[in-house]
């Protein structure tokens, strides 16, 4: 394993409990107001991290010359949008029959669909891909926990 290999398997567990307590905590705001409020101040405490972020990082390095201008691709900036449906979906699927291991499980598979998509197609200016034995084995084994997990709730 090469040495930044197990920092990512750190990174990726820790930003998974990162999200499962996102999700825990916005749907418990929404319970108590609504999943549209949830939404908004989540994205809201974002927007202001961020600003935080912009305004408190150099513009300028260490020779005085400004830094580069990146250039983004647009669909990059569309971030924003598909984030707050998930938070406001999130939202209304835990407080449902579904509950938090349910929400978790499907965003799962839907992550996996569109990865294997997004490869198999080009999408996001990837390499085009055709998924393998080990990428459908790995959805089909993830649906099927998934149905575990849902079925055993109701």
């Amino acid at each position: 394993m090469h040495r930044t290999g197990g920092w990512n398997i750190i990174l990726a567990l820790a930003a998974g409990i990162v999200l499962a307590v996102m999700i825990d905590w916005n749907s418990l705001l929404a319970r108590h107001s609504s999943p549209l409020f949830a939404s908004w101040t989540a994205h809201g405490v974002g927007v202001l991290a961020s600003l935080a972020l912009v305004t408190l990082l150099p513009t300028r390095t260490t020779t005085g010359q400004a830094a580069p201008e990146l250039r983004w691709p647009l669909w990059s900036y569309l971030g924003g949008i598909p984030g707050a449906f998930t938070v406001l979906l999130a939202a209304i699927t835990v407080n449902s029959a579904l509950g938090l291991a349910g929400t978790l499980a499907l965003m799962l598979i839907g992550q996996m669909a569109f990865g294997i998509a997004a490869d198999a197609f080009g999408i996001l200016g990837l390499r085009r891909a055709l998924p393998d034995r080990r990428d459908i084995c790995a959805i089909a084994l993830v649906l099927c926990g998934s149905i575990v997990i849902i079925l055993a709730r109701s």
